[in-house]
């Protein structure tokens, strides 16, 4: 792959003044195909009718020249193979007619892709899709550094989010970076992995992020089942932490203002009971009315 090797032409001329030059032409083709008609007996000037010709003929070669670049879109131009340059800004011109001229959008494209299934860092199938916006920057790369600059980015775009897939968990523990929890992080992951994977084409990648992510059919009921037994877990572990912080104020402020005074077992009851209405999960929790041992 070359360096850039774009370079902005300046061999071609403003397309008014092409559009006057051939107008001239053809002024000068009639005015000659008149004045050598001859009159009053007079022969036809064959000078005349020779030039009024030419200048005919060579008219429909010169048209081709003219070319309108439009906002956000670029011409790359090649002269008998050999690369001339890129005209950027948009316009009206002339070059020589034996140019070729090459459109490439300068516009930002919009790539949905398709949902792959992959498996993530711990193995388990998952389903992942993004969205990419690019735009080519280097005209001569992506005309003549790959074959099809958009097919590449596509192409390249898949292989970029799979290797994303594989590099972070679907879900973990707390602290674990993951395709779930850490949004921002993974979407300038998938955004600096394409943007150097599509360098060579000459194309800039805008904007990554991703789409869809889910898991794999045949296994999401289970990690579902298992992302609800962990919230329930989670959920009666700050239950239980509170519950104990509160048996413990409460027996503290019982003792600090003499209440009442609780022997050990008396004390157990007490705080096997409030420990059974604070992490109840029933309207009327059963408590324990006798001793700690009946």
């Amino acid at each position: 792959m070359s360096q850039s090797n774009e370079r902005v032409t300046d061999d071609v001329k403003s397309g008014f003044t092409g559009l006057l030059f051939i107008l001239v032409l053809l002024a000068s083709a009639i005015t000659c195909a008149f004045s050598s008609a001859g009159g009053h007996g007079k022969s036809p000037n064959g000078w005349l009718i020779t030039a009024a010709i030419l200048q005919f003929l060579t008219i429909p070669f010169l048209l081709p020249g003219l070319f309108v670049v439009n906002p956000n879109e670029s011409r790359v131009l090649v002269l008998f193979g050999k690369y001339k340059g890129t005209v950027k800004r948009s316009g009206f011109y002339w070059v020589n007619p034996f140019t070729m001229k090459h459109r490439l959008s300068l516009r930002a494209h919009n790539l949905n892709g398709d949902k792959l299934k992959v498996n993530d860092a711990a193995g388990n199938p998952i389903e992942i899709a993004a969205v990419v916006v690019w735009q080519v920057t280097d005209t001569y790369a992506a005309k003549f550094d790959v074959e099809n600059y958009e097919e590449y980015v596509h192409t390249q775009s898949e292989s970029a989010i799979r290797k994303l897939a594989q590099a972070y968990q679907y879900d973990g523990e707390e602290g674990e970076r993951t395709l779930r929890g850490d949004t921002e992080e993974v979407n300038e992951h998938l955004r600096r992995e394409l943007k150097e994977r599509v360098h060579p084409a000459g194309v800039d990648i805008v904007e990554a992020r991703i789409s869809h992510l889910a898991y794999a059919p045949e296994i999401a009921q289970a990690m579902l089942q298992r992302q609800q037994a962990t919230a329930v877990v989670a959920a009666r572990t700050k239950i239980v932490e509170g519950a104990v912080g509160m048996v413990e104020l409460a027996l503290h402020e019982l003792s600090r203002k003499k209440v009442v005074d609780l022997d050990d077992e008396r004390r157990a009851t007490m705080v096997s009971n409030l420990l059974v209405v604070l992490c109840s999960d029933r309207a009327t929790p059963v408590v324990n009315t006798g001793t700690l041992y009946q």
